[in-house]
């Protein structure tokens, strides 16, 4: 669907940063290119550096042809789109200069972005600088607002920036924007879900065994220690914000249609349901770590203790892994297992469901007594692919088995996969929430993890230490109890299901 008919104007705070020149930037070009932009629509930049128009025009050309892209003539009337509006967001007589230019950018100033690229701290500030300003006020068209996660550091703080949030805007002009959420992959589980009839009969506690959702990293808190160690750690970095939104799109029941309000209604019963993690017996149901000086791919890295900017003594965890368990009438009892973790030995993001085995061995005598489970793997990063794990016979007299994979590429060769942000902020022009998060989504997630943090920052042990280059604390296969299974690291087929 095309927004060319949509006069509007994007105003980005923190227009300097690193997230609105890697991603946010380079992802309005693409939607420039593609024409999903009228023509006569501007982008603000605003921040403390002292740019003009002409300067920050240059400074963003000279970005993306560091990061290859071509200068011609999309990128020319792309960088003709930028203006640039220097001040303190602190002061009111930015907010007042930012009225002036909005004031007088036509049609456009009917209908405004105001994209939050700014330091967490710092949204209430804005928020209440732009509603003093009469800039939220939405009497001849829309004003819509995105920030980004964390929204809070906890319950409790998550409470406090809704109830700042919320004597400003309406719920509808909030876009809680989670960049995982918007990757094809991950948007791809919901037409697997619901588009292949195939897997729904078998969707279910009484034929899946459990369900492994994987981010791994290669890298450290490299650019990002200080804020990593303030306020992140992996929980609230990945499971309480992408991985938990990844449960839920496994886990919810069919919307009654993709309208936003319906889809966020579902993942809402799924986020709502899941079992409070037992804090009597933690150490079977949380798992979290902190990388040591080990080798990534051959070379060699400091551990987490030694990142300039943390804090000596830190105990802010780089590893966390957590088993959850969502009390429904489909998945009671069957355990989905959460994992993420820094300098890891592979960049990857996955899904692994297990199927049950056959209730009875047919084939007891005959060299199968013990058949291999059936696995569905869906990759998220950096393969993009959907693989499914059967038995076969092994041709010959004999009867013998081994595993063979069903595999299917999500993309074709030479396809372009468009990025997160490209979707998202189409979407938000569109008015199409159905990717951002809702209040009660994100209240509920944090429900989820909270009690786990709050027991850890009470424990004056440190976090368990895994030498960097491998897949984390050896303490994590715990998490599975006295059970057969283990952690699948890979796609590929090795005649385990794991390795």
């Amino acid at each position: 669907m095309s927004c060319c008919g949509i006069s509007h104007a994007y105003v980005i705070f923190g227009a300097t940063g690193n997230l609105a020149a890697n991603k946010l930037l380079p992802a309005l070009y693409q939607l420039h290119c593609m024409g999903h932009m009228a023509e006569d629509v501007e982008i603000l930049g605003c921040g403390r550096t002292p740019f003009t128009q002409e300067t920050w025009q240059i400074e963003v050309r000279k970005q993306f042809v560091e990061s290859g892209i071509a200068e011609d003539a999309s990128l020319d009337s792309f960088i003709q789109r930028l203006d640039y509006l220097s001040g303190s967001l602190k002061e009111a007589a930015f907010y007042q200069s930012l009225g002036d230019w909005i004031g007088n950018d036509g049609e456009c100033a009917n209908n405004v972005v105001f994209y939050l690229s700014v330091s967490p701290e710092l949204y209430v500030t804005v928020t209440e600088g732009l509603a003093a300003a009469q800039l939220l006020e939405e009497s001849h068209g829309w004003r819509r607002m995105v920030i980004e996660k964390p929204f809070g550091h906890d319950l409790e703080s998550a409470r406090e920036l809704q109830h700042s949030l919320s004597d400003q805007l309406k719920e509808e002009q909030i876009y809680r924007i989670d960049h995982y959420v918007g990757k094809e992959a991950v948007q791809n589980l919901l037409v697997l879900r619901f588009a292949n009839l195939i897997l729904e009969p078998l969707w279910n506690r009484y034929h899946i065994d459990h369900i492994q959702i994987t981010h791994a990293e290669t890298v450290g808190v490299d650019g990002r220690a200080s804020y990593y160690d303030n306020s992140g750690g992996a929980v609230r970095d990945m499971i309480q914000s992408h991985l938990l939104q990844v449960m839920a799109l496994l886990a919810m029941e069919p919307p009654v249609s993709m309208e936003a309000e319906a889809l966020r209604n579902e993942k809402v019963k799924v986020l709502q349901s899941i079992r409070p993690v037992n804090l009597e017996q933690l150490a079977t149901h949380a798992i979290r770590g902190q990388y040591a000086a080990g080798e990534v791919k051959g070379v060699a890295v400091p551990g987490y203790l030694q990142e300039e900017g943390v804090a000596a003594g830190s105990h802010t965890e780089s590893y966390a892994a957590m088993k959850l368990y969502i009390d429904n009438w489909r998945w009671k009892d069957v355990p989905f297992y959460l994992r993420t973790g820094k300098r890891l030995q592979e960049r990857r993001s996955m899904v692994a469901v297990r199927f049950k085995q056959p209730p009875m061995q047919l084939f007891q005598g005959s060299g199968i007594y013990q058949p291999h489970p059936n696995w569905l793997l869906i990759g998220i990063q950096p393969e993009d692919a959907v693989r499914m794990e059967i038995s076969a016979k092994v041709p010959g007299l004999e009867m013998h088995t081994r595993q063979i994979v069903m595999d299917a590429s999500v993309s074709t060769p030479g396809e372009r996969k468009a990025e997160a942000y490209e979707e998202l902020l189409l979407d938000v022009i569109k008015g199409d929430r159905s990717l951002f998060l809702r209040y009660d989504e994100v209240k509920a997630a944090w429900t989820v993890v909270d009690p786990v943090m709050q027991r850890w920052s009470e424990d004056e042990q440190l976090p368990l230490q895994y030498p960097a280059g491998g897949w984390g604390p050896k303490a994590a296969e715990k998490i599975f109890g006295d059970s057969d299974r283990a952690w699948r690291h890979s796609l590929s087929c090795n005649g385990k299901g794991s390795e």
